[in-house]
C-alpha cells in the first residue's frame, strides 16, 4: 500500500508536466474527457470509432431540442447540430468537455448574435431522471403487486425483500428517531420517495453504459431541487414552538436578542442547511466520479507520453485503484442518500417538535 501512495505522490507532483507534455502532442485531453463524463450535454454521449477516412466519430442519441427565441418556440432534435459542428435554423451548439455546452444564435454569416435564447431542452441529466423514476416505479409497483398476491406473508423474492427491508429501515431508523411518534407518517411518504429516488439515482451513476452512466446527483440542480422541497416542507410544517425558537431562542442572554445576534444567526441557518444538503451530496458523488475518471485517465495520458510500454505498467496500478475507488463508491452510493434523508428527517423533526414542560415535584 505504501509503494501505491508513493507512485501516486509522485504522479501528482509530475502532473504539471504530464499536463505541458500532453499539450505538446495534443493528444489524448484528459480534463476535457473527465468534465465531459461528470456534466450535463444536449445529447447521450455512447462511445467514438475511428471512420474509413481516419478521423474521429462520435455515436450518440439524440435528445429533443427545445427553445424559446424571440417568442418563438423551436423544437428539432440534436443530431441536427452534428455534435457542435453544424448551425441549424440559426443555433449553435457550443462548448462541452471541460466547458459548458450552451447554445446560442447565430447570423447567416455564421456570427453570434448578442443574445440567448431560453433553453428547455430535454438534456442527457434530464433523460435520466425520466428513466430512473420509469424504473423505480416499475419496480415499487412489481413490489407492491407481490404483496397483493401474497397478503400478510413473509417478502418473497430478493426483489420483495429488498424493497421491505429498505422501507422498513427508513421508517424504524430515520422517521420514527428523528420526528417522533406522533409527527412521522404524516412525512414518510416523501421520506421514503427520497431515499429511493437519491439510492436508486446513485446506483445508475455506477454503471458505465446506457441507460445508465448519467451523474445524475451530481448536478447541482438536481440536488437544489431536492434540498429546496425539503426547505419548503420544513418551513411550511414548523409550528408555533419552532420559529419562537428561531427569533427568541431560549437560553440566550436578553441583549443578544436585543442586537439581535442570535436571531439573526438562527435565520441564516435557515437557509445554510438546506444550502448544506445541496453541496454535500453534489460534491461526494461528482468526487467519486472524477477519482475513476483520473486513474484511468493516467493509463492514457503516460501512453502519450511514454509509449505503450509505460502505459500497460501504469493500468495494472489504474485498474487496481478504479476498481477500489468503484467498489467505495458502492457504499457511498447508499451513505448519501441516508445522510440527506436522515438530515432532512432532522429538520423536519425539529420543525415539528413539541416544546417540553417540565413540572417541579411537589
Amino acid at each position: 500500500m505504501k509503494r501505491i501512495l508513493i507512485i501516486l505522490a509522485a504522479l501528482l507532483m509530475a502532473a504539471p508536466a504530464l499536463r505541458a507534455a500532453e499539450e505538446e502532442k495534443k493528444g489524448f485531453d484528459a480534463g476535457s474527457t473527465i468534465i465531459g463524463h461528470v456534466t450535463d450535454a444536449h445529447s447521450w454521449h455512447l462511445f467514438d470509432y475511428i471512420g474509413s477516412d481516419g478521423q474521429e466519430h462520435a455515436v450518440a442519441i439524440p435528445l429533443p431540442i427545445i427553445l424559446i427565441n424571440d417568442g418563438k418556440l423551436d423544437i428539432f432534435m440534436s443530431s441536427r447540430f452534428h455534435h457542435g459542428h453544424a448551425d441549424y435554423r440559426g443555433y449553435r451548439l457550443t462548448g462541452g468537455g471541460a466547458q459548458r455546452e450552451v447554445i446560442v444564435c447565430v447570423d447567416e454569416a455564421g456570427n453570434i448574435l448578442d443574445k440567448t435564447p431560453i433553453d428547455l431542452s430535454l438534456t442527457k441529466t434530464s433523460a435520466a431522471i425520466v428513466i430512473a423514476v420509469i424504473l423505480l416505479i416499475v419496480i415499487i409497483f412489481a413490489a407492491k403487486r407481490a404483496y397483493l398476491r401474497r397478503p400478510n406473508q413473509a417478502p418473497h423474492g430478493v426483489l420483495q425483500g429488498l424493497v421491505e427491508m429498505l422501507v422498513v429501515f427508513v421508517r424504524d431508523s430515520i422517521a420514527r428517531p428523528m420526528i417522533g411518534e406522533a409527527h412521522y407518517r404524516r412525512f414518510l411518504p416523501y421520506l421514503l420517495t427520497l431515499f429511493f429516488f437519491i439510492f436508486f439515482c446513485n446506483i445508475l451513476g455506477l454503471i458505465p453504459f446506457f441507460p445508465a452512466g448519467a451523474n445524475i446527483t451530481g448536478n447541482l440542480a438536481v440536488t437544489g431541487i431536492l434540498a429546496l422541497i425539503t426547505f419548503l416542507i420544513t418551513n411550511i410544517s414548523g409550528n408555533r414552538h419552532y420559529w419562537t425558537d428561531i427569533f427568541n431562542t431560549p437560553g440566550v442572554p436578553a441583549w443578544l436578542k436585543i442586537f439581535p445576534l442570535m436571531p439573526l444567526v438562527e435565520v441564516i441557518g435557515v437557509f445554510t442547511k438546506p444550502i448544506v444538503l445541496m453541496i454535500r451530496l453534489f460534491a461526494n458523488m461528482t468526487a467519486g466520479h472524477i477519482m475513476i475518471l483520473s486513474f484511468v485517465a493516467l493509463i492514457f495520458i503516460l501512453s502519450n507520453i511514454g509509449g505503450a510500454a509505460i502505459g500497460g505498467a501504469t493500468s495494472v496500478v489504474s485498474v487496481f485503484l478504479s476498481v477500489f475507488i468503484s467498489l467505495l463508491e458502492c457504499l457511498v452510493v447508499y451513505i448519501q442518500a441516508f445522510v440527506f434523508t436522515m438530515l432532512t428527517a432532522l429538520y423536519i423533526g425539529m420543525a415539528v417538535a413539541e416544546p417540553h414542560h417540565h413540572t417541579s415535584e411537589a
